[in-house]
């Protein structure tokens, strides 16, 4: 008989030890969510799932026989193919929709060869259900610092930075694929779809020890497409907040340096600068668009923010209270920013005394 494996917890997924997770529904629910580290090995194709599902309208018979069929076929490419490598000690746990006949069947097979194979008790709709319970339901589990600053001033190289030292960060961009503008895509990227969003998002704060401060760089509700969940919004809105300052002419190198992928190409470069024709006469656009095509990109950038990203963070910010802590820098090069992620792990109490840290 296979073993049922319950997931009581979101964290208790790190320390069920098995070799892999396998993903056995469609490719098109992969992609929209699945458990983190999951590989995709479907035993149904899109086109399969559907045809199954329209038969299964007449008959149930003949709808199983034909997935029994299909499931036949596709396990054996997979044994195979993407697990023909596996020892005998393998020990994968398998999970489809709500731990059924897909997972179930996909996990005989590999018991049969003698591997111990597992199915997740309620498959991806109970993973759903934890998701949504802690981004949903139950509040921050810790508490919350906001790094904040206006466009340019290295917020997300500060956090890679605080988390290399230790400390703990969710890098909310990272997770939503989007950079929070216009310009936050890279040019051919796809962001995740909100649930696969959520999933990464509710595993990170899964793993936090809630004793201890977590830093997450200040954004809207919206990063790009995706909506962020009411407890960590809520969260957010009440932290206190590090604000970084640094002169335009550095926060216009740094831009250039992190935004060179959407430079490179000037025709996504140009499309990017038409989607602010909203907010700005065509004279300043035909300027910026002009910047553009000649190659000027920090005097784009230094453009960009003084007329557009600077004036907005300002009318965001006389909304808020003042912030906790305003740490000013006079270069954003790698030794500068390094000084300020410690700076800002002594505001948060992750690191000594500030007055031990020399000025950035």
């Amino acid at each position: 008989m296979t073993r049922r494996v319950t997931l009581r917890a979101l964290a208790d997924l790190d320390g069920l030890g098995f070799d892999a997770v396998i993903d056995a529904r469609s490719p098109a629910e992969y992609a929209e969510s699945h458990l983190p580290g999951a590989i995709s090995l479907p035993v149904m194709s899109d086109a399969e799932r559907a045809r199954v599902g329209t038969l299964y309208k007449s008959s149930r018979f003949q709808a199983r026989r034909l997935g029994a069929a299909l499931l036949a076929r596709n396990v054996a490419a997979h044994l195979e193919g993407a697990l023909a490598d596996r020892p005998s000690g393998f020990r994968p746990l398998v999970y489809c929709w709500r731990g059924g006949q897909r997972s179930g069947a996909f996990a005989l097979i590999l018991g049969q060869i003698g591997w111990q194979a597992a199915v997740l008790e309620g498959g991806w709709r109970q993973w759903r259900r934890l998701v949504v319970d802690r981004l949903y339901a139950q509040p921050f589990p810790a508490p919350l610092w906001l790094l904040d600053g206006n466009t340019g001033t290295g917020k997300t190289a500060v956090l890679a930075r605080v988390a290399a030292r230790g400390g703990q960060v969710i890098d909310l961009e990272a997770l939503a694929g989007h950079r929070g503008s216009v310009f936050g895509l890279a040019p051919g990227a796809v962001q995740p779809a909100q649930k696969g969003f959520e999933g990464a998002l509710a595993m990170a704060m899964a793993r936090l020890d809630p004793s201890r401060p977590v830093l997450v760089e200040a954004e809207s509700s919206l990063i790009g497409q995706l909506r962020l969940p009411p407890s960590l919004w809520q969260a957010m809105r009440a932290a206190p907040r590090i604000e970084l300052r640094a002169p335009l002419n550095a926060r216009a190198g740094l831009v250039t340096r992190n935004y060179a992928a959407v430079t490179a190409n000037r025709a996504v470069l140009a499309e990017r600068l038409a989607a602010l024709a909203p907010f700005h006469a065509r004279t300043v656009l035909a300027d910026w668009q002009a910047m553009a095509a000649a190659g000027a990109d920090a005097e784009l950038a230094a453009a960009l923010m003084a007329a557009h990203y600077d004036p907005r963070y300002a009318r965001q910010q006389a909304r808020l209270t003042p912030p906790t802590a305003v740490l000013e820098a006079v270069s954003l090069d790698s030794a500068a920013l390094d000084r300020t992620a410690e700076r800002v792990m002594a505001v948060v109490g992750e690191a000594p005394a500030m007055s031990q840290i020399q000025p950035a």
